[in-house]
């Protein structure tokens, strides 16, 4: 079996590119199921109804969303989708589903998405402890688990992947919309890659036009983001998973642009 997962959709831009690059990977790659990382599909910050609608169009099979989960009033119209999970470390209480699991080729899949602290200024609860705590509830119901994890520091992601190896199928980080090369198979058998990068403009400072983020730094005064223009990068990983022991076999990066 081999699994996608799709570096976060950055602004329409980033959603029109995975419209036009899915269908031909799917093909090319024989993908059988596909995760993609949405969380600043409406022009960076959370994701509208029509992205949900318009991402969901592409036969994806699962949503992760991150630290911009809220940042537009819509997803609490499609929340309880199946196919759209938010960070399981939010406060209990929180509307919406930490993990899902879903069927494929007779394969029971669950998807866990979780939000790192370090650098990232939401109160949550702790993403080690939450994940321990899903395992253990889905581990005898499930054939492969996949963990998104949504975090800005290396360290705490790397920390992560050791943390779950063995326990899960695969980490994979999401959030810093640079694609690492670090992708390997740990010691006892998880696939982990730091981060899978972004699907979105490619000339820009992580999806942002480029002029706005210099003048921030620059400055060091407020400067409203805008999504870049342009051509588009295309990136994600593919986990190729063994069908018998449910275990990856091998990683591959995807980094295409025009």
């Amino acid at each position: 079996m081999k699994v996608l997962a799709v570096g976060d959709l950055v602004g329409s831009a980033g959603v029109n590119e995975l419209k036009v690059r899915l269908k031909e990977i799917k093909e090319k790659e024989n993908i059988d199921f596909v995760i993609v990382n949405a969380e600043n599909s409406a022009e960076g910050m959370g994701i509208t109804e029509k992205n949900f609608k318009d991402i969901t169009s592409q036969n994806i099979d699962c949503i992760t969303m991150g630290n911009h989960t809220w940042g537009k009033k819509d997803i609490f119209k499609f929340i309880d989708d199946p196919r759209i999970i938010r960070p399981a470390n939010y406060p209990k209480g929180v509307v919406g589903k930490g993990y899902n699991m879903y069927e494929c080729k007779g394969k029971k899949i669950a998807v866990i998405n979780l939000m790192g602290r370090v650098d990232i200024n939401i109160l949550t609860e702790n993403p080690f402890l939450e994940a321990k705590r899903i395992i253990e509830k889905i581990k005898d119901k499930v054939d492969m688990i996949f963990v998104d994890f949504h975090a800005e520091a290396t360290a705490e992601k790397i920390a992560l992947g050791y943390y779950l190896d063995g326990l899960v199928t695969a980490v994979f980080g999401t959030h810093t919309h640079v694609q690492t090369a670090d992708e390997r198979v740990m010691p006892k058998g998880t696939g982990y890659i730091t981060d899978i990068g972004m699907t979105g403009p490619k000339e820009s400072v992580i999806g942002m036009n480029i002029q706005a983020s210099v003048k921030r730094f620059e400055t060091a005064l407020p400067e409203r983001y805008k999504i870049a223009e342009g051509e588009c990068i295309f990136n994600g990983v593919i986990f190729d998973i063994d069908d018998e022991s449910s275990k990856v076999i091998s990683i591959k990066r995807i980094y295409l642009n025009k």
